[in-house]
């Protein structure tokens, strides 16, 4: 069997943008005017040394991609005439990324969804060998193409921006990562609430209300996955490969690294999943064997 074959596409404005206004506010790219900033931590620019921070690792995102398989196309598309776009002429040259120009006219949208779904489509019909697609954006209006590419058989991977991200866009991909979670992304520091700049440190309460709410969320997902394949089996206990795959099916933004946990063998015999699932004595830590409660 031939290796997988990846091609990654990049709204690289939708992805820029997004990721300033995670770290500095909604709205902080437009009302900084950041695009006709240069990025810099050496700036005498506050706005530029903001673009530094908040600083796209497209290295670190092809990186991930070849965890797919091997890269044969990396596409990005923006309007690369805006000094900010244009600061990160060393990172993509170097990766050999394919630049699409996209000149913005209006000011905010550049038509990038419209020119990538175009270039994935034509792409998937000449290069039968791609057998997944990565696509790095969040608009809901890529739905669609997730879709296609589907019906051309091929997997689709999305990595999006915390909070910028359309649900329903997670739900399409057959996977999802969220920027912060790739492997090598620094971890994005607090969201500023007061005013841009500053940042107010959550009651300890709540921060610890915002940590059990993904455990419950992820310990619901795992019920829901055993449920679905012990109805469909007729075997006592599950596997665990089983069940991660449903789990993934279910949500594609699934991991158990950001819940804290190094394996999902580790998740597995958590505390939070000990409610919902038995594991079966001496089964491997490998290939559990699991069942409802």
């Amino acid at each position: 069997m031939a290796d997988p074959r990846v091609a990654v596409y990049i709204d690289f404005d939708n992805i820029v943008i997004s990721r300033y206004d995670q770290l500095f506010g909604q709205g902080a790219w437009r009302k900084d005017n950041a695009r006709e900033s240069t990025m810099g931590a050496k700036s005498a620019d506050a706005v530029g040394k903001r673009l530094d921070e908040a600083r796209v690792d497209i290295g670190v995102i092809l990186d991930y991609a070849t965890t797919f398989g091997s890269v044969a196309v990396t596409r990005a598309y923006a309007d690369w005439s805006a000094p900010a776009n244009a600061s990160y002429q060393i990172q993509l040259v170097d990766r050999s990324v394919d630049l699409t120009q996209l000149f913005n006219v209006s000011g905010t949208k550049n038509g990038a969804d419209i020119r990538l779904a175009v270039d994935v489509v034509d792409d998937l019909f000449r290069f039968d060998s791609i057998t997944q697609v990565v696509i790095v954006a969040g608009d809901s209006d890529y739905i669609p193409l997730v879709t296609r590419c589907k019906r051309m058989g091929r997997a689709v991977i999305g990595i999006g921006i915390t909070g910028s991200t359309s649900r329903a866009f997670v739900k399409a991909c057959d996977e999802f990562t969220y920027y912060d979670e790739v492997p090598g992304v620094p971890k994005a520091a607090a969201q500023p609430t007061a005013g841009r700049g500053s940042a107010t440190r959550k009651p300890r309460v709540e921060a610890a209300a915002d940590e059990a709410e993904p455990q419950a969320a992820a310990t619901e997902l795992l019920r829901r996955a055993l449920q679905l394949v012990d109805d469909k089996n007729d075997e006592e206990w599950q596997t665990n490969g089983e069940v991660k795959n449903q789990m993934i099916r279910l949500d594609p933004s699934f991991k158990e690294k950001p819940l804290g946990y190094k394996s999902f063998t580790e998740f597995l015999e958590s505390r939070a999943a000990a409610g919902v699932i038995e594991i079966k004595p001496k089964s491997k830590a490998n290939d559990r064997r699991l069942k409802l409660r």
